[in-house]
């Protein structure tokens, strides 16, 4: 068996291992919410807590770096269980942060449409690692939610590394975030690649870090052009992927 061409392989979560649809705008959840705060206190109507849920986000990210917003990343770039814990604080409840976390769960639980993982998807990471590989998760995306979501999904304990924005104050493409593994593993870029399935963020801002690049579109992937990057995958397959992150397959 041929070596792997890198040592070391990043990967994106949603949308390039992870199936995900979630929707913030159900009547039904803004209507479980309020019922749930009020029980410790704060009273809102749905639409209210909706509103100051909308407002608080907006204040506390008018000054982040970002190119878009997905809603499965949840304002990646703040901890959003400072949010809900301000809904509460607004309305003059006193409760603990471990609450804030658990409804912030309970919200994300509420407003998941599904999430699984892609066909094959721990397939091919087994395969790398039984292979050598160190394998390091990159992501936008909140602690709160993705931690106990790779957990539900046996990826919890595949990664050398897991990098959470809403952990580590940026995001991609911000440069900074892509250095983080770099600096901290002492990780070689010329022996790394990054994989994932949008354009700007993961593979742009890969290579201006000096990564390798693998794009994939899968079905959440921003519409845009096909990037120059070093493999393209026009749709998801998650055999393919793992063939030419080892070598076995031509571009």
């Amino acid at each position: 068996m041929r070596a792997l061409p890198y040592e070391n392989y990043i990967f994106d979560l949603y949308g390039t291992l992870v199936d995900i649809h979630t929707d913030e705008d159900k009547p039904e959840a803004w209507a479980a919410l309020a019922r749930f705060y009020s029980y410790y206190g704060a009273v809102y109507t749905p639409d209210e807590l909706q509103a100051a849920y909308n407002r608080l986000t907006q204040e506390r990210t008018a000054n982040c770096r970002g190119l878009r917003r997905d809603s499965h990343e949840a304002f990646p770039e703040i901890e959003i269980e400072e949010l809900f814990l301000a809904l509460f604080t607004e309305k003059g409840a006193n409760v603990s942060k471990d609450l804030a976390v658990h409804v912030g769960q309970f919200f994300r639980a509420m407003t998941t449409e599904y999430l699984r993982l892609y066909d094959g998807t721990l397939e091919m990471l087994r395969m790398l690692r039984e292979r050598g590989a160190k394998l390091y998760l990159l992501s936008n995306a909140q602690a709160i939610f993705t931690a106990y979501e790779m957990r539900a999904l046996g990826l919890d304990k595949v990664f050398d590394a897991v990098y959470l924005s809403s952990s580590c104050g940026c995001k991609k493409p911000d440069l900074r975030f892509f250095e983080l593994p770099l600096k901290e593993h002492h990780l070689d870029p010329a022996r790394s690649i990054m994989t994932g399935n949008d354009a700007a963020c993961d593979i742009a801002g890969a290579k201006a870090a000096g990564l390798a690049t693998l794009y994939v579109r899968s079905n959440i992937s921003p519409k845009e052009p096909l990037p120059d990057a070093d493999f393209v995958m026009p749709a998801m397959d998650m055999a393919r992927m793992g063939a030419l992150l080892s070598g076995e397959a031509q571009p």
